[in-house]
């Protein structure tokens, strides 16, 4: 008999552990009145929201980021093309200096020449003249250069 009442002994514990099991299984797995499901539905609706509002101020907060991040690409290269057209500005206002002083240079050399050919024309004209002096015309009055010499036969 003593086999015989361990046996019930466990019979009964696995009865009731099973009935309890079971138990907490249907209040799980039980559908729920209209209330509670709408306040379950109420609940998850404002976790969503909540999720939704963190990933949208998560993505405000990265679009700021990206928009300084361009905001100062932007006035770095604004700077850059500054500095650029400053550079570019000295050096055409060189190249204007340095081409007015050569301009003056130039201008400088041609006069020269031309007073050193009117005097040329002015010697020659005196020798062909027969050697006096002639003096100079103002250059308004157009003069006519003497024939030059017959070459001797």
């Amino acid at each position: 008999m003593s086999d015989n009442g361990g046996e019930t002994g466990a019979f009964l514990a696995g009865f009731i552990i099973g009935g309890l099991v079971g138990a907490a299984a249907a209040l799980i797995l039980a559908p729920q009145s209209g209330e509670q499901t709408r306040t379950q539905i109420r609940e998850k609706g404002i976790e969503l929201r909540d999720r939704a509002e963190d990933v949208a101020e998560d993505a405000r907060k990265r679009a700021e980021v990206a928009a300084g991040e361009a905001r100062k690409r932007a006035d770095d290269l604004a700077a850059r093309a500054e500095v650029a057209a400053g550079e570019a500005r000295k050096r055409a206002d060189e190249l204007a200096t340095r081409s007015r002083e050569v301009y003056g240079q130039q201008r400088v050399k041609l006069e020269s020449a031309v007073e050193e050919s009117k005097k040329a024309v002015l010697r020659k004209k005196d020798e062909w003249v027969g050697g006096g002096r002639v003096e100079p015309t103002a250059p308004s009055e157009p003069s006519t250069p003497a024939a030059p010499p017959e070459p001797a036969a």
